[in-house]
Formats: C-alpha cells, sequence, structure tokens
C-alpha cells in the first residue's frame, strides 16, 4: 500500500493513504489490520482525510514494512466487525447536525420573513401535537411545556422565539438519540460473541475446531459453563440455560431435545450437543441491542430520578407563569417564566452523561452492562476478590507432576490433561497448556466427564475410575488414599504452590504442582482501592488456609476466607448487603457465579469463564488489575458531574426567570439563553471524564 509520513514524533506516526478516497469499510479494514497487529499500541483511521494514526512500540522499520504490505482485499476482517463499527452512524449524525445548522443559518437570512413564520408555523404543528396528546392522557409533562411556550410565541407573532425553541430542541433531540445509539452500539460489540474454537461432533469423536470453520448443520457440542457460540436445535442431552443477557430472566431455563437454543446464552448445568442453525454474529447483536433497549439495566437511579423530577417540575413552572401574571399583570413577564424551564435540560443531560460514561469505560477495555452499575460503584464500600486468576496472575503455571503410583509424570500430566480440557478454569487451563508445552497429544481417552464446580472433575479412563480436583473433593468427597509409603512424600509437599490431586481407582496417583504467583499491581492497586474510599476489602478462595494467609497477608487485603464453596461466598455478599453496605465482587471461574450474581455489581475479568462475563454486570480486562482504580474514578466522577449538572441548571434557570419577571430579560432572550445553556451542558455531559 502506497502511503506517505505527514508527521512523526518517536513511537507515534500520522500517515496518509495514497489513492482514491477511503470508504468506511476500508477504514474499518485497516484498523482491524493495525488494532491486530502486536506492535500497535493504539490507532485511528480518519476516512475522510485518509489518515491513520498509530502508536507503537518497538521498531519503527517494523511499523513501515507492516503498511507497506497492507492491501484490503488481503486482510479478513468478521463480518460484525465491519456490519457494528459506528463508523457511518457518526458520520450520518455529523451531517445531520450540520445541514440543520446550515438550514437555519440560511433561512434565517435569505428567506423572507412572512416565509421563515409559515415555515416556523408548519413546524410548530409536531410539538403542539405532541403535548396535545400528553394532555388528553391527563398529564403535565415535558412536551406540554414546549408545545405551550411554542405556541404562545406563535399566537404573540414572536416567531424568531418559536424558531428558537424549535432549533435546539432539535439539536437537543439529535444528541441525544446520536449519544444513545453510539453508546448502545458499542455497548452490543462488547457483549458480542468472542469464541475461537468449539469442539464438534464427528462420528462419535469430539474435535476441537476453529468457530470460523462451523457451518450450519454442524453437531456442536456444548459443556457445562461454556458459552453456546451459535443458534442451534438440541439434538442431544439435556441443560440449565442462563439467558440472561438476551432475555433478563434472572432464572436458567430447561432445555433438552428438539428445543432452540441461542447464541451468546451460557450452559450452567448439564451438557448438550445441538445442530448449528446460524453461523452469523449479527444475530446475535441485534438481539442484544433490541435487549439493552428495552432493558431499565441501562438506567442509573439517578437517571431514572432525573426524568420523574424534569416531569413533576412542569406544573410548576406553569403555576409560577400564572403567579407572575397576577402579581404583575405583565404578560411579557410572565412568558419569561414560562420559556425557562428546569426539565429540559435535566431530561437531556442525565442520560447523555450516563451513556457517554459508558462509551468511556469501553476505552479503557471496560464493559460496563448498565449506568446503575457506574452509580453502585461509586457508592460501593466493600470489595469481595476471589484469588485464582484475580489477585493471582491470570495465567498460572505448571511447576512439575510428582508421581505417587509409578506411572510417568508425562503420561499422568497427558491423562490429567484429557480430563481438564473440557473445563473453562485458569487451573485447567494450565493442566492442558503444560501439557501442549511438552507435545503431550491426547486423544479422548475417557467416558462422559462429570464437573463439580469448585471441586473437581471425575470419568471413566480404561474402566478405571478417575478424579482430578482439590484437596476437600479427592480426599473427603471422592475418599481417596495416599498409597503406601507414600505419606512422607505428600507431607513433604510444599505450601508455596497450588496443588491439583490426581487418583485412579480410590488412590491418589499424582500431585501437579501450580505457581499461581500474585499479580505484580495486586497491592497497588489494593492499597488505591483504599484511597479510593473502600472501607472493606475482603480475599474469598477455595484454596487451602495456609496458602490463603500468605497471599492475604502479601497483597494487604482486611480481611480472608479459605476453602470457601462457591454459595458461601455468595452467603457472604447477601449478609453484608443486609448490613447496609454496597458490595463489589470480582472473580473469573464458574464457581464465583453466585457471588457474582449476589453482590450490587458483579465485576469479571474478561478470559475467565464465560458464565462468569455473561452473568458479571461489568467486565475489566486480564491484562491488569488497575483498571479497577480507574473504574471506581471513573465512577465518582459521573456522580459528581450529575451533581454538577444539577447545580448549574437549577442556578441558570434561576437566574433566567429571575431576570425575566425583573423585566430584564425579554421572552425571545430568556429562550435563548435557556435552550443554549441546555446546549452546552448536553455538550459538555459527552466529555471524557478521565481527561
Amino acid at each position: 500500500m502506497r502511503f506517505k509520513i505527514k508527521h512523526e514524533i518517536e513511537g507515534r506516526m500520522r500517515v496518509h493513504f495514497l489513492g482514491s478516497a477511503m470508504t468506511y469499510r476500508q477504514a474499518d479494514t485497516l484498523l482491524y489490520y493495525l488494532e491486530n497487529k502486536s506492535e500497535v499500541i493504539s490507532a485511528k483511521v480518519y476516512e475522510r482525510t485518509g489518515d491513520a494514526v498509530i502508536r507503537y512500540k518497538g521498531n519503527r522499520r517494523r511499523i513501515l514494512e507492516m503498511l507497506r504490505s497492507f492491501c484490503y482485499d488481503k486482510v479478513v476482517v468478521p463480518n460484525e466487525v465491519l456490519e457494528t463499527s459506528g463508523r457511518a452512524l457518526n458520520a450520518a449524525y455529523q451531517e445531520k447536525i450540520i445541514d440543520k445548522i446550515l438550514f437555519r443559518w440560511m433561512r434565517k437570512w435569505f428567506l423572507p420573513y412572512p416565509m421563515t413564520a409559515l415555515y416556523t408555523a408548519a413546524m410548530s404543528v409536531k410539538y403542539i401535537y405532541q403535548g396535545l396528546k400528553i394532555l388528553c392522557k391527563g398529564k403535565i409533562e415535558v412536551p406540554v411545556l414546549d408545545a405551550t411556550a411554542i405556541g404562545v410565541s406563535i399566537l404573540r407573532n414572536d416567531f424568531d422565539t418559536a424558531s428558537s425553541i424549535m432549533f435546539f430542541l432539535s439539536i437537543g433531540e439529535l444528541l441525544e438519540e446520536w449519544t444513545h445509539k453510539k453508546s448502545v452500539d458499542d455497548l452490543a460489540r462488547m457483549m458480542s460473541l468472542n469464541v475461537e474454537k468449539v469442539w464438534i461432533k464427528k462420528n462419535d469423536q469430539e474435535i476441537l475446531v476453529a468457530a470460523s470453520a462451523v457451518k450450519k448443520g454442524d453437531l456442536i457440542v456444548v459443556h457445562m459453563g461454556n458459552v453456546i457460540p451459535f443458534d442451534g436445535t438440541v439434538i442431544e442431552g439435556e441443560a440449565m440455560i442462563n439467558q440472561a443477557a438476551l432475555t433478563g430472566e434472572s432464572v436458567p431455563v430447561r432445555r433438552s431435545s428438539e428445543d432452540s437454543v441461542y447464541a451468546g446464552t451460557v450452559l450452567e448445568e448439564g451438557e448438550i450437543t445441538l445442530r448449528v442453525e446460524k453461523t452469523g454474529g449479527s444475530s446475535r447483536f441485534e438481539k442484544i441491542v433490541t435487549m439493552i433497549e428495552a432493558s431499565e439495566k441501562l438506567k442509573s437511579s439517578l437517571e431514572g430520578k432525573a426524568e420523574h423530577l424534569a416531569d413533576q417540575l412542569v406544573p410548576y413552572t406553569f403555576a409560577g407563569t400564572g403567579l407572575v401574571y397576577l402579581l404583575t399583570r405583565n404578560v411579557t413577564k410572565a412568558l419569561s417564566v414560562l420559556m425557562v424551564d428546569f426539565s429540559c435540560a435535566m431530561k437531556l443531560a442525565m442520560p447523555i452523561s450516563v451513556l457517554s460514561a459508558i462509551r468511556e469505560a469501553s476505552k479503557y477495555h471496560l464493559t460496563v452492562k448498565g449506568g446503575k452499575y457506574l452509580e453502585a460503584v461509586a457508592e460501593a464500600d466493600t470489595i469481595v476478590f476471589d484469588k485464582t486468576g484475580t489477585l493471582t496472575k491470570a495465567h498460572p503455571t505448571v511447576v512439575d507432576v510428582i508421581s505417587f503410583n509409578g506411572d510417568d509424570p508425562d503420561e499422568l500430566l497427558r491423562v490429567a490433561a484429557c480430563m481438564e480440557e473440557h473445563f473453562p478454569h485458569s487451573m485447567a487451563k494450565a493442566v492442558v497448556y503444560a501439557a501442549k508445552k511438552r507435545n503431550l497429544e491426547h486423544e479422548e481417552m475417557h467416558s462422559k466427564v462429570e464437573y463439580m464446580v469448585a471441586h473437581g472433575i471425575s470419568t471413566e479412563i480404561e474402566g478405571k475410575r478417575a478424579v482430578i480436583g482439590s484437596y476437600h473433593f479427592v480426599f473427603e468427597d471422592e475418599k481417596c488414599r495416599i498409597p503406601e509409603g507414600k505419606e512422607e512424600l505428600f507431607e513433604s509437599l510444599s505450601g508455596e504452590y497450588s496443588h491439583l490431586y490426581l487418583a485412579m481407582e480410590q488412590e491418589l496417583a499424582a500431585v501437579i504442582r501450580i505457581e499461581d504467583p500474585l499479580r505484580d499491581e495486586a497491592v497497588e492497586v489494593i492499597r488505591l482501592l483504599k484511597e479510593e474510599g473502600i472501607a472493606n476489602i475482603v480475599m474469598m478462595t477455595g484454596d487451602s488456609e495456609r496458602t490463603a494467609a500468605s497471599i492475604a497477608k502479601r497483597v494487604g487485603v482486611d480481611d480472608y476466607d479459605s476453602e470457601v464453596l462457591p454459595e458461601e461466598k455468595a452467603r457472604f455478599v447477601e449478609k453484608e448487603r443486609a448490613k447496609g453496605k454496597k458490595v463489589i465482587m470480582i472473580g473469573d471461574g464458574i464457581n464465583d457465579s453466585p457471588a457474582l450474581s449476589a453482590a450490587d455489581v458483579g465485576i469479571a475479568i474478561s478470559d475467565g469463564a464465560e458464565l462468569a462475563r455473561e452473568i458479571a454486570d461489568i467486565t475489566i480486562s486480564a491484562d491488569n488489575l488497575y483498571e479497577l482504580v480507574l473504574l471506581k474514578r471513573l465512577s465518582d466522577r459521573l456522580m459528581q458531574r450529575i451533581g454538577r449538572n444539577y447545580r448549574l441548571i437549577v442556578g441558570i434557570n434561576a437566574a433566567l426567570i429571575a431576570l425575566g419577571v425583573a423585566g430584564i430579560l425579554q421572552p425571545t432572550a430568556s429562550a435563548l439563553f435557556h435552550n443554549t445553556s441546555t446546549l452546552f451542558i448536553g455538550l459538555d455531559s459527552m466529555k471524557n471524564l478521565m481527561e
């Protein structure tokens, strides 16, 4: 691809791509290409100018080679990325706003006054009709006030004031609609599926294949705790499906043979084989958009209060208008009150503030499923952390495998990987990765695998019962024993590492030692969260007391609990909430799901179990925990902005009313200043909070 460098500093360059004008599709293709290169930190593509701004790390020459080799036709971009980029949406709304401003300016300066008056009167019909419709329902709400202000202005032959009111109302409506659609699309895109591999069933064998290779009619096996990757029909098995992400249902629904299941829902219990009906991501995206637009989840309580307060203030505006007229017998002064209302700005600024905050959060890899969760984060005083994959690194590693039955450690690791590969847990991933690293290929050698949440896995291998999991599961639940003469070896195992126990036929076969190191940033993040106002930080883990105590001391949490089951985490959260505390739960595994659901805000790590991500209200990337601090600051600043907006709206509009009643401002000027201030407060609410 031919290009030239327009500007460059170390680690950043702006390049211009030569040739014909760049289309939206080409811009999205280029952006996708750049963002998926490891050397690129961030990129922006401007289709109108044909420019790209690239922040990079490493060798400059490598970036130039990458740009030279780029070709639109050679980059395969997922359809859902192109369909939901938002680039066309932004351009459309920008053009609408510019067109409105230009049309108003040209009409004012070039159209004769009689025609301008006629046009204004015609445009007022829509607003007056909306107001009358609300009034006929026995309600006095914002549209009634707008209709009255416009109607009275026209009756007084004050067409300039009526035109100004309608202009600012239409701009405000466009801004709100644009922000809402953009935020909903961003949120839906982040919630869309990102499934790379699936288990396909062929000749009674389960084969792991790329999701992109699946075709309509293929048979897919979905295990417990995994997301359902495609719309389809169940042909075998029975399961409880969590459909909250699509339908909002809090209770899982039972699905069995011949029932339909949908992409993006999560299998909580059981296992199914489904026949794929749809492979595209667009249907999933459309369902999510519909769900979000219909869901009250998107609104914070402050948004709801603002909307209700806005409508409640309308009768007082009418009462104030009447009172001023009775006291002064001056129509002009009375109309100055009518032209100014508190409700318009409140209904515009509050939703825009929240939606903009959700959109801004996405820039920092924070997926927030509704405004009320940002409000809850701002009010939170208690955080409960899971340990594994949350406070500790997301990718634990196998240190070694200690054989207790005389078999080769590699063979025992092969067996363990064969069992663990079906289930999404950081420990399981560590075992599978270790086997892959040692080139230990493992064919399916077991019968049906059963997974007990927060305990372990059981199956049969060559007719022998095999279990793998925690100490509690293997030795207490399954009553397995240590081979004779191996007690001393068992007792000598260091508590420094986490342990997975593999047993065959009720006898310990191996202990897999897994290094689960503390995240580098964990200590600093806990300290910063306390500075941000979190009074109580708790760690809860299924690990042993010794391991939990060591991690808790190092990281600096206020309290911890060890060897806890999923329901115990949830009970703790519910108990804290019963005390009146606002609780955040942070986890990454299937076993964290009950607590995530019970908390005021459930936060999941992005590369954790699909069930945890679907149930969670907020998802953060797995790169580092500093995003938690950023989330808290973003939420606090959102609440501060909303409070400031309230004060500005009340202050500005009260001053305008006072100036109008005093006879200093005419109704036309009051309307102009009111609508201008409303517009500026709305625009200010769209600014990023963290800049």
